[in-house]
C-alpha cells in the first residue's frame, strides 16, 4: 500500500528544535580507548556497552523517541577472527546484565540490519529482548547489527523491482514514501529519518551508516571515545542540537 508522502514529510517537522525525536550514534574509540590504557580491544567494547546503558538511560529520561547505536556493521567481519566473536557475544551479556534496567525505563528494543548472518545464540537472545520488551511503550533503543547503509538501499531496490516484476507496483507509483516503506527501518516509522547524528572519538564520517535517514540529519562529532562519553557530554550535544537551525532546504521565516 502506498504511504501518503505528507505524512512523512510533516513528520519531519515535529521538533525544529528542542529534544530530538530519533538520535543516531556511530559509537567509535572502544579499541584506541582500551590500547592507550595497556588493555585488551575487548575491555574497550566491554566499557562501551556500559556506556550504552548510560546513554539509553539519559536519552529515556530526556524523551527522545528512539535511540540507534551502530553496533556491528557489515563490514565489521573484516575484523579479526576473535574480535568478532567477542563482539557477537557482548549482545548475550548486554541483555543479561541490563534487561531489567531496561523493563524498569520502559524502553524498548529493537533491532536493524540483515539478522541472517548473526549466530545463532546472539540471534536468540536478541529476539528474546525484542519480544519482552514489545509491550513497552517508552523511548525505542534499536540496535544496528550487521547493518550498512548501501546493503539497505540495494535491499529496498531489490524489493521494489520484485513487486514492479509481479505487476503489484508501477515505476510511477514508487516515490520516496514508498521507498521508506522498503527500508530496514520502515518499524521505526515515523520516527526513521534521524535527527541528530552523534559520532565519538574525534572521526568526521558516516561509515555507511544510515545513509537514507541522515539526509537532513544534524552533525555532532567529539574527541571523547565512546567509553568516555557520559551524561555530561551527551548533553552537550542535545545542547549544540538545540541551537541549530534545521531548514530542510528551504528558508527560516526570518530569511525570507
Amino acid at each position: 500500500m502506498k504511504k501518503d508522502a505528507s505524512s512523512n514529510s510533516s513528520s519531519k517537522q515535529i521538533q525544529a528544535k528542542g529534544i530530538p525525536n530519533h538520535i543516531a550514534v556511530i559509537m567509535d574509540g572502544n579499541g584506541r580507548w582500551a590500547k592507550k590504557r595497556g588493555l585488551p580491544r575487548s575491555a574497550g567494547h566491554r566499557q562501551g556497552m556500559e556506556t550504552v546503558r548510560t546513554i539509553a538511560k539519559a536519552a529515556s529520561n530526556r524523551k527522545v523517541k528512539v535511540l540507534t547505536v551502530y553496533a556491528f556493521s557489515t563490514e565489521n567481519w573484516k575484523r579479526p577472527l576473535e574480535e568478532v566473536r567477542f563482539l557477537m557475544r557482548l549482545p548475550i551479556e548486554f541483555f543479561n546484565t541490563f534487561m531489567p534496567e531496561l523493563q524498569e525505563n520502559n524502553i524498548r528494543i529493537m533491532v536493524t540490519g540483515f539478522s541472517e548472518k548473526i549466530p545463532g545464540p546472539t540471534r536468540k537472545v536478541i529476539q528474546k529482548a525484542v519480544d519482552q520488551t514489545s509491550g513497552n511503550t517508552g523511548m525505542i533503543l534499536n540496535f544496528a547489527m550487521n547493518y550498512g547503509g548501501r546493503a539497505e538501499l540495494v535491499n529496498a531496490a531489490k524489493l521494489l523491482a520484485l513487486q514492479v516484476e509481479k505487476g503489484n507496483l508501477s515505476v510511477s507509483e514508487i516515490d520516496e514514501a514508498v521507498f521508506e516503506q522498503h527500508l530496514l527501518t520502515n518499524q521505526l516509522d515515523p520516527y526513521q529519518d534521524v535527527d541528530l547524528l552523534i559520532r565519538t572519538s574525534g572521526e568526521e564520517r558516516l561509515s555507511n551508516f544510515l545513509l537514507w535517514q541522515n539526509a537532513y540529519s544534524e552533525f555532532y562529532f567529539t574527541p571523547l571515545a565512546w567509553p568516555e562519553f557520559d551524561e555530561a557530554a551527551f548533553e552537550k550535544a542535545l545542547a549544540a542540537y538545540e541551537i541549530r537551525g534545521r531548514r530542510y532546504g528551504g528558508l527560516n521565516s526570518s530569511e525570507s
